[in-house]
């Protein structure tokens, strides 16, 4: 069975994106009051969900921006705390070669939850990897936007205290984790990435905790990878 056409693809795609819903809508929510409460217009939440979408760095520069906008305190800054993509584009090279014109937008909106669907999903039959993939990162991205957008609309016409807020990610993160342990093909990498997060904030602190941990999880997959792979397999 083909299914070429944009509806039936986001269909077939959407089951898949519902944890990241839930999730994407209210830690959009709250970037976009967190943007509101700094004094910014609510489009502004809504361009940079279109045109940043990543939401870390989206949290960051808000605060970057309402103390004073520093364009090398802000390249500096950002860089650190996205450099996990690198890996993300290091593991998807090979994957992404044949992609075409979908190929740009896919790197473009790898976001950590698009990452780990792209790895946990099993493509249907009679759907391009390249299509499926891609309808996954556009349904994401539409979710951000849609959160960012109200939670900035909702945080200019009504008073929010934004403390803690931004704790929002954390708890997506958790649920993501908690989404590939129920995968038993999953179970092991997610476990072993969470071991290494746990060590190595513990030993390099927050400051070097993001980088510490992807070199590590790098070094432990690439050593680990043959016996992950069969694991997989069976």
């Amino acid at each position: 069975m083909k299914n070429h056409g944009l509806f039936p693809l986001l269909r077939a795609a959407f089951p898949h994106t519902v944890p990241v819903l839930t999730g994407y809508l209210c830690m959009g929510v709250a970037m976009g009051i967190l943007l509101a409460a700094k004094g910014f217009h609510p489009l502004w939440a809504t361009l940079m969900a279109c045109v940043v979408y990543a939401g870390s760095a989206q949290f960051v520069a808000v605060g970057l921006l309402a103390a004073g906008f520093d364009p090398l305190v802000m390249l500096v800054t950002i860089l650190m705390v996205n450099a996990r993509h690198i890996f993300y584009g290091l593991t998807s090279i090979e994957r992404f070669r044949g992609f075409g014109r979908y190929r740009p937008y896919v790197i473009f909106a790898l976001t950590d939850e698009t990452y780990a669907l792209f790895n946990s999903v099993k493509i249907p039959d009679g759907i391009e990897e390249r299509k499926f993939l891609t309808a996954i990162a556009a349904l994401n991205q539409s979710y951000w936007i849609v959160g960012c957008t109200l939670g900035a609309f909702l945080g200019a016409r009504i008073a929010f205290d934004v403390t803690g807020i931004d704790f929002v990610m954390t708890a997506l993160f958790v649920v993501i984790l908690m989404q590939q342990l129920g995968n038993p093909a999953n179970r092991a990498p997610a476990l072993i990435g969470f071991v290494l997060a746990v060590v190595c904030r513990l030993v390099f602190g927050s400051e070097a905790f993001i980088v510490s941990t992807m070199l590590a999880m790098l070094a432990a997959f690439t050593l680990a990878r043959s016996t992950l792979q069969k694991q997989a397999d069976g």
